[in-house]
């Protein structure tokens, strides 16, 4: 690799000086890099934090600086770009994100040497009620889309159905379904499994369910999840929203219904050696 860009989450000082350090170790190594600024913009309602006009056709590989979610919106952005993404944490957990700061050098001498690999990770996206092309109304997400109560509703129910067949229905505070990526997120505290992020595969987990028998569902990449909200109060309906890696899509009623699969995009995380993913679950999530 030799032509890169950085995404940063602006705002932060300490953000612009390490991307200013990294665009002149790379410049030292006779490689180029340009930086781009993480910063909400609105089009047409559509929401970008990217502006992928700006990144040059040669571009091989795009340095996030940031914690989770700036990984989180750089995925979405560049979703139709098929560029390996680097992530370098400058927040707090940093789960998706593979380099600390301190190892800034050392992981860039690495990418310029070729001692990484580019690991693929699933995205979900729903196309049913919110079709169409852009990264908001094709609602992409790389962690997990959660259906949840709204208003005055004390428990939602949501039928869920598996390549057209009923699997289960949920009364439930809201519904999580979440990539292997997303799986250690909202999915886990939710009481979820944590699923190994080269699976390819779907876990729909239910938030706080009605009934204590209701368990998670892990599906095959290849289904299709069909989810109808139900009704549960007989003299009124129930309200709920979609959000796509906690951005509000849209809102929900009885009757409501939305389709989700794996589509064939997705995101490729740049792996540096050293650290797996076990390793860096105990260290994330256990402190050890």
């Amino acid at each position: 690799m030799n032509h890169f860009c950085i995404i940063t989450n602006s705002g932060k000082d300490a953000n612009d000086r390490l991307a200013k350090h990294i665009v002149s170790y790379l410049a030292q190594k006779g490689s180029s890099c340009v930086v781009l600024e993480n910063k909400l913009r609105q089009s047409g309602g559509i929401r970008h934090f990217t502006d992928m006009r700006q990144i040059p056709e040669d571009t091989e590989c795009a340095i996030v600086l940031g914690g989770d979610g700036t990984m989180i919106q750089a995925a979405i952005d560049l979703v139709h770009r098929d560029l390996p993404v680097l992530g370098v944490n400058t927040g707090t957990l940093g789960f998706l994100t593979a380099v600390e700061q301190n190892r800034v050098d050392i992981a860039l001498e690495r990418l310029l040497c070729g001692e990484y690999v580019v690991e693929s990770r699933i995205m979900l996206k729903e196309s049913r009620m919110f079709p169409g092309e852009d990264s908001r109304s094709s609602c992409y997400a790389l962690n997990d889309m959660v259906i949840s109560k709204r208003g005055d509703c004390r428990l939602i129910t949501i039928k869920v159905f598996v390549n057209d067949e009923l699997a289960d229905i949920y009364r439930a505070d809201g519904l999580i379904i979440a990539t292997p990526t997303g799986s250690t997120g909202y999915n886990l505290s939710a009481g979820g499994p944590v699923l190994a992020p080269n699976i390819h595969a779907m876990v729909v987990t239910p938030i706080c369910a009605h009934s204590l028998n209701k368990r998670s569902l892990v599906l095959d990449g290849k289904d299709k999840i069909s989810l109808e909200i139900g009704q549960t109060k007989e003299m009124s309906k129930d309200l709920a929203m979609l959000q796509a890696d906690g951005r509000l899509v849209g809102e929900l009623c009885t009757g409501d219904r939305l389709v989700i699969q794996v589509p064939h995009a997705d995101t490729k995380i740049v792996k540096l050696s050293g650290v797996e993913f076990y390793e860096r679950m105990r260290e994330k999530l256990n402190g050890d």
